[in-house]
């Protein structure tokens, strides 16, 4: 980290993209739009999470609507997920690209366009085609969120970047929590007469925070400094920091050394040391994205399957689980990510998240109020754990891994995994489940297991690491003079006019 020199007013002097992110790393002034930003990145977590939940318990009323069979209805549940797959990777890659600003603007754009044409959507066909939008969205939305929720908090303590990332997971769950409330209170105000009019309207709902995030963007949002600086323009970062970060630098950068750009290569996420925690993250991500969807997407139809819980049980026993389980065990995630380090949470998450399906596995199906009780107790094991542990570290992870210019690609590669894993399970769980009932949480405690064995012998830990402060990632990717690539479409095409 640059030592930085002071004016006679204490105003701190930037001579490079170093003392940008040292600034930012210090944490912002009082009065500043930072907490504005991460809040608006969050709600883009928030439209993520309540996508996916949406049809989690009326996939049955589709099905009937439409006349599907499994298979259809697989894909009818699997769209979302498949559309993350290009999302992610499309998402990532303009995230470094053009930066943070553009990306998620255009997302917004897509969540609403594509709930609209969902919850009115004529033919199974349709309806798959604006889940697959969704998706595409969800896909973007991830990796640009998170670097702002990186690039806008400070290195350590309350708030810090691990945190903050951290926070995506109660997030998620309080998303979750959200849709089945909706639909809960829409059940009571909708005619019984049209069972399809609950989905639609649940599935349209989305449009509604995707255009009060639009609405408010004009004034809190900016372009990340940390991008901007180390895309050599450190007047425009300054500017920004001005604006959103209460902070009022003087910019002198030194004359024997022009402003340059760090090369946003994406090749060297195939060779050390990116490669390594790359594939670190891709594999703990797809087993976690694999056992977390069948849980939780699976979880109204294995209550009626297994426990012959009625919908109005299954909305109830939903909203508890997430509300008074999964959503505490993500607060405990935010605070454990800002003071312990990273690869014992994990760890300790995946043992009980063994321990939670292991119980689901003997009971199979429960009889008697024991049975009933060891039942639930398994599903709250198993989202508690995921809320503290792989649920709220699988973000931090790859969020804090990859320097500026790679980290929306670097988090596009985790949730392209993500959507993979997902999407395959998403696709196949009405077949497992009627073929396997009970027995499938065997199958399921592969997953935990083997994230005990991959947590066990990792050495890799992001807590209280800055990767654009690492000398070896400096030396791996030399900068380049920015009057050498000046002429770049990137570096000419301005996302946030305003500053």
């Amino acid at each position: 980290m640059t030592a930085m020199a002071l004016t006679s007013h204490d105003r701190p002097v930037v001579r490079d993209a170093d003392d940008i992110s040292a600034l930012v790393n210090a944490g912002p002034r009082a009065g500043s739009h930072a907490r504005m930003v991460v809040a608006l990145a969050l709600g883009g977590v928030f439209l993520d999470a309540y996508d996916l939940t949406t049809l989690s318990w009326g996939i049955s009323d589709v099905q009937a609507h439409f006349g599907l069979s499994a298979f259809q209805t697989g894909l009818v549940a699997a769209a979302l997920n498949a559309g993350t797959i290009v999302g992610s990777i499309a998402g990532g890659w303009l995230t470094d690209r053009i930066g943070r600003y553009a990306v998620f603007m255009a997302d917004m754009v897509c969540f609403v366009i594509a709930a609209l044409v969902a919850g009115f959507a004529p033919t199974a066909g349709i309806l798959i085609a604006a889940r697959f939008a969704m998706g595409f969205g969800v896909g973007m939305d991830l990796p640009v969120a998170m670097a702002f929720l990186s690039e806008f908090s400070r290195l350590e303590g309350r708030g810090s970047k691990a945190a903050h990332a951290a926070a995506w997971c109660p997030t998620w769950y309080a998303a979750s929590s959200a849709c089945f409330v909706i639909v809960f209170a829409l059940s009571y105000v909708l005619p019984a007469g049209h069972p399809d009019w609950l989905w639609r309207a649940s599935l349209a709902f989305g449009a509604v925070p995707a255009l009060a995030i639009i609405l408010v963007r004009g004034r809190y949002m900016s372009e990340s400094p940390v991008w901007i600086a180390r895309r050599g323009d450190l007047q425009r970062a300054a500017d920004i920091l001005r604006r959103s970060y209460g902070i009022d630098p003087v910019v002198r950068p030194a004359p024997e050394q022009p402003p340059v750009v760090m090369q946003a290569d994406p090749w060297r996420l195939v060779r050390r040391p990116l490669l390594q925690r790359g594939l670190m993250v891709a594999a703990m991500t797809l087993i976690s994205s694999m056992s977390y969807n069948i849980i939780i997407f699976g979880l109204p139809t294995l209550l009626v399957s297994i426990m012959h819980a009625n919908p109005v049980q299954v909305v109830v026993i939903s909203i508890i689980l997430n509300l008074a389980v999964a959503f505490p065990g993500g607060l405990l995630g935010v605070r454990l990510a800002r003071s312990v380090r990273s690869r014992p949470i994990i760890l300790a998450g995946y043992i009980m998240q063994v321990a939670g399906v292991g119980t689901l596995a003997l009971v199979g199906v429960p009889h008697g109020t024991a049975g009933v009780i060891a039942a639930l107790a398994g599903f709250a094991a198993f989202l508690f754990a995921q809320g503290f542990g792989p649920g709220c570290q699988l973000m931090v992870y790859p969020t804090l891994s990859y320097p500026t210019e790679l980290r929306g690609l670097g988090i596009g590669v985790a949730r392209l995994v993500s959507g993979i894993g997902g999407t395959l399970i998403l696709l196949f769980f009405p077949w497992m489940n009627t073929h396997l009932g009970p027995a499938l949480f065997w199958v399921v405690l592969l997953a935990p297991l083997a994230g005990v064995v991959i947590a066990f012998f990792s050495r890799w830990d992001v807590f209280g690491y800055d990767p654009d402060m690492d000398p070896a990632l400096r030396q791996q990717a030399p900068p380049v003079r920015r009057d050498a690539v000046l002429h770049a479409p990137e570096l000419l095409f301005s996302t946030d006019t305003r500053n």
